[in-house]
């Protein structure tokens, strides 16, 4: 090997440790990397930032914003919620929600099908009064493999798309990926709508998360203000740093029977008012005596003012991979002192967490109860980055242009598929009606974008070109090769699909996906084969991420609603990876003959 292939392999091995540790988000992992590769001369200055600019990151953005403009639009939402029925057996709500699933994912991203179907099938789950734990696993893995139908159902199709158009001058068209993807899909929505729900541990079948941290709200206690206590003249925002001290939370404050509006923050307490805690049994006699208050004699003609009054409200919402308070605390970001909310508890894999939530860092995955005023709790948690558990309030319909958007998304899909229009022109063009149109908001361009994803595709797309011109991919392609001589080329292009595959369940899906693209050029290459097989098994196995939580953006996101541990995944996930196996590379090879 030379210099620059081990220096490039070594920079690579680092990237990969630091993906799969988690322990920083694979956008920082990704740029670093990359300027470490320009800093050393594996990657030339002028090329360094030349991935943020190339097409197939471009079109992923574009993508987003398009798919934003469908939801805003309530095309999808009408149709997620006319097929969401709790009344349904459970094997065939599974089977309808997987395949609306498929169908969605297979026209816009799939991680934003998830998000517009995951709260509908929480509410069935309710409504059937069972676990969502039985349901949210299909649904994510029905997302993922409807994903894999279309050119722009998934960022490693689009990046095999655009790396085939650099090496060979010629994309893969928008539904090349459709004969492969479509059996894959089909397959493996039967098995997780039939048998893959069976097979989630017994404790996980009865789990439900959710409302397991709702019920945090249950801890609440009215103290009284006597004289002499020190919270007399003070406002009650300079209270709550100390309530939290005790692990209380102050919530509210009632003054002469009534109600004050939010949670009173800029209220000054006197003597004899109510403040409304939440805190835990064990902690609320240490937060009464240390507060200097006393419990309130309950009397017939002094109601008690309820927990949530008309301008207050409780809200479940998700935390996603990328979501701005993903590794921060509430009080980090000031949470109660600049918006009045207040996070009363975390749930993480079932795990509820009620003291010192305030510090406590968020993960990707946790599920967060927040209590707030009711016509903030929307903004704020669009701010935080997070998702809706229950209620979709982060957008506003417009229903009216329903058909307008579905007529734009055909027309630019159309002109893509038949080759009128380079595909990342037609999107652009699509964007830019949505937003004329107003049917994206100009705020909400830019919040559309994972932008996460935009830093490691740009990051990572220079250090691939680097590897190939220095010859590693070609290096790794004949290690293949060698070990699988004297084997058919099917073999050989089955070990990709497993290696591929291994990859994509420890580590970013889009990563792998730019560096496996130019080592299945190189291997068949080497083979005298055609290089579309071997890309398309790259596109599929990249794609198919079941294994692991921290694979795929959907395995994260329900991960904390359904209440699911590291280990859960592979039960369901493990017999759905050798059936697209088996399914994808004998289609593979029909298809695409070697």
């Amino acid at each position: 090997m030379t210099g620059d292939q081990i220096a490039l392999f070594a920079l690579l091995f680092f990237v990969f440790v630091f993906l799969i540790w988690g322990r920083w988000r694979y956008d920082l992992v990704a740029f670093v990397a990359l300027i470490v590769a320009v800093l050393i001369g594996l990657v030339p200055t002028d090329k360094a930032f030349s991935g943020f600019g190339h097409p197939a990151t471009v079109i992923i953005a574009l993508v987003l914003v398009v798919s934003r403009g469908l939801m805003n639009s309530g095309a999808i939402d009408l149709l997620a919620r006319f097929v969401a029925d709790g009344g349904r057996s459970l094997w065939l709500h599974i089977s309808t929600m997987s395949l609306v699933a498929g169908l969605l994912s297979a026209i816009m991203n799939n991680v934003a099908a998830l998000a517009l179907l995951m709260p509908l099938d929480i509410q069935a789950a309710q409504k059937a009064k069972r676990s969502p734990s039985l349901t949210l696993m299909p649904l994510s893995f029905a997302a993922i493999l409807g994903g894999m139908i279309t050119l722009i159902g998934t960022p490693p199709n689009i990046v095999v798309s655009e790396f085939r158009n650099d090496a060979l001058g010629d994309p893969f068209k928008m539904f090349d990926f459709a004969p492969v993807g479509i059996a894959c899909a089909v397959v493996g929505i039967a098995y997780v709508a039939l048998i893959g729900w069976r097979l989630l541990p017994k404790a996980r079948q009865s789990q439900d998360s959710s409302r397991d941290l709702e019920a945090i709200a249950d801890y609440i206690v009215e103290v009284r203000v006597p004289e002499g206590s020190k919270a007399v003249d003070q406002k009650v925002s300079g209270m709550m740093e100390q309530a939290e001290e005790f692990e209380a939370v102050i919530v509210g404050l009632v003054r002469d029977g009534r109600r004050r509006p939010g949670l009173a923050r800029y209220e000054t307490i006197a003597v004899d008012d109510i403040l409304v805690l939440q805190t835990s049994p064990d902690a609320i006699d240490g937060a009464v005596g240390g507060l200097g208050l006393e419990y309130v004699r309950r009397d017939d003609d002094k109601p008690s003012a309820p927990l949530v009054a008309d301008d207050v409200g409780l809200s479940e919402v998700v935390v996603p991979e990328g979501a701005r308070i993903e590794g921060r605390s509430a009080l980090s970001l000031g949470l109660l002192f600049r918006y009045g909310v207040t996070l009363l508890g975390v749930s993480r894999q079932g795990q509820q967490f009620t003291q010192r939530v305030r510090k406590l860092d968020i993960k990707a995955g946790d599920i967060l109860l927040l209590l707030g005023p009711s016509e903030r709790l929307s903004y704020v948690t669009n701010w935080l980055g997070c998702l809706p558990l229950r209620e979709r309030g982060l957008q506003v319909i417009q229903r009216d242009k329903a058909y307008t958007t579905i007529a734009i998304f055909a027309a630019a899909i159309l002109l893509a598929s038949f080759g009128i229009v380079y595909l990342p022109i037609a999107l652009a063009c699509a964007a830019a009606a949505m937003v004329v149109l107003k049917i994206v908001p100009l705020r909400q361009i830019y919040e559309s974008i994972e932008w996460p994803v935009i830093v490691l595709l740009g990051s990572m797309i220079p250090i691939g070109a680097a590897l190939e011109a220095s010859g590693g991919t070609q290096l790794v392609a004949n290690g293949i090769v060698d070990l699988t001589a004297g084997y058919p080329a099917w073999v050989v292009l089955g070990l990709l699909v497993i290696v591929t595959m291994t990859l994509s369940d420890v580590m970013n899906n889009t990563a792998t996906a730019v560096i496996a693209a130019p080592i299945a050029v190189d291997m068949a290459a080497r083979l005298n084969a055609n290089p579309d097989p071997f890309l398309m098994g790259v596109a599929v196995a990249a794609s198919c991420a079941f294994l692991t939580p921290i694979g795929h953006k959907n395995n994260t996101l329900i991960m904390g609603p359904g209440g699911y541990r590291f280990g859960d995944y592979w039960r369901m996930g493990l017999p759905l990876e050798i059936l697209v196996i088996l399914i994808s590379v004998p289609t593979i090879m029909l298809v695409w003959p070697l």
